[in-house]
C-alpha cells in the first residue's frame, strides 16, 4: 500500500472539502501506458471493491486512500507527497519499484 505524507493528505482533504465530497476517497492506481510503460492515475472515488486495499492518512486520519490489488503490488513502498514551491508544485509519487522513469515523472517501468 502506498504511504501518503501529512502534507499530501492535507491537500487532498482541502480538495475534497472544496468539492463538497468529504465521503469520497482518493483512488491511486497504476495503468499500462505512458512513455515508460506504466502511468499513475489519481481520482476521487466512492465505488469500492471488496478486494481494494484501504488506508487512512493525515494528522487526523480523515483522508481515505484506496488502491486496487494489481496497483498495490506496483505501489508497495511508494510515497505520495505534495509540493508547493517555485520550482515544483503538485502531487508526486516516489516509487522504489520503478526501475526507470520518464522526464515528466508521470510514468515508469
Amino acid at each position: 500500500m502506498i504511504t501518503v505524507t501529512d502534507t499530501a493528505a492535507t491537500k487532498v482533504k482541502e480538495l475534497l472539502a472544496a468539492e463538497g465530497a468529504d465521503d469520497l476517497a482518493l483512488r491511486v492506481a497504476v495503468r499500462p501506458g505512458g512513455c515508460s510503460g506504466f502511468s499513475y492515475e489519481m481520482f476521487f472515488d466512492g465505488d469500492f471493491a471488496a478486494d481494494d486495499e484501504q488506508g487512512s492518512f493525515g494528522p487526523d486520519g480523515a483522508v481515505k486512500v484506496v488502491v486496487d490489488p494489481a496497483s498495490a503490488q506496483l505501489l508497495e513502498g511508494a510515497t505520495l507527497d505534495y509540493k508547493d514551491g517555485l520550482d515544483q508544485s503538485g502531487f508526486a509519487i516516489t516509487n522504489p519499484n520503478a526501475s526507470r522513469t520518464c522526464g515528466c515523472g508521470q510514468s515508469f517501468s
